[in-house]
């Protein structure tokens, strides 16, 4: 018989062993919450420390601390976190940043700093974890791409939405090479209301809906794609952006 939920009903990651990155704030944070209250033993993996160390602990997880450019670092995580955990079955890869800017202005330097944490970092916690993740009956990867990387249609977004296209036709590739044992997918949020987004000038006139979507909204979406209900779907690229995509 299935555990059972605060709510009554079945626990939909219960046993399950699942790492987010990211988790110390916006999407990440509001996903493992919602892991950990569906049964889920969440691993939060995030650059600030104290930061994820508060939010694991608020949810019965384990923390730890990674800078996901540096291959060594994140390798050594993911040891750890397999370590403690027992297993790894789950990936969220939802750490990012945003920054805006004219193609004519924005420095090198900046461009590159997106597209390592966006795209190399997503790719590096990945290979660190397949070996963990190809020996479970319910492998899956969810990525956190972006509605810029579907639809790039906002100026001074360049790297950006570059770096989400990226994360999108990756996830799509890792479906193709990781499959029947893995199921790899995307989320492509709009925007959402957290510091990052915000903080960059987002605005929800070209939205269909109106608003920006809360945190929660987009982690409801990354469950879906975890658990079980979805058992039949990799490759996909969920648009989650309240119509913005056709509006």
């Amino acid at each position: 018989m299935n555990e059972q939920n605060n709510t009554g009903g079945s626990w939909r990651l219960a046993g399950r062993r699942i790492l987010v990155t990211g988790a110390a704030s916006g999407i990440g944070k509001a996903t493992a919450e919602l892991f950990a209250l569906e049964g889920a033993l969440v691993a939060c993996l995030d650059r600030n420390a104290s930061a994820v160390i508060e939010v694991a602990s608020a949810i019965g997880g384990y923390a730890t601390a990674a800078d996901i450019t540096d291959e060594g670092d994140v390798a050594k995580a993911v040891n750890r976190i397999h370590d403690n955990l027992g297993e790894i079955d789950g990936l969220v890869n939802a750490a990012g940043i945003m920054a805006t800017g004219s193609i004519r202005d924005m420095p090198v330097a900046l461009w590159r700093q997106i597209i390592d944490v966006n795209l190399i970092g997503t790719y590096l916690v990945t290979k660190s974890c397949v070996r963990f993740l190809q020996g479970s009956e319910t492998g899956t990867i969810v990525n956190i791409a972006s509605a810029q990387g579907l639809l790039p249609n906002v100026a001074n977004h360049t790297a950006y939405a570059a770096s989400k296209g990226a994360v999108v036709n990756l996830s799509r590739a890792l479906a193709a090479e990781l499959s029947p044992q893995i199921r790899v997918n995307a989320v492509c949020p709009g925007m959402v209301d957290t510091p990052m987004a915000l903080g960059n000038g987002g605005k929800a006139d070209n939205y269909a809906m109106k608003r920006v979507a809360r945190p929660d909204e987009i982690a409801s979406a990354i469950l879906f794609l975890t658990c079980q209900e979805s058992s039949y779907v990799t490759g996909a690229a969920l648009a989650v952006d309240g119509g913005r995509s056709f509006h």
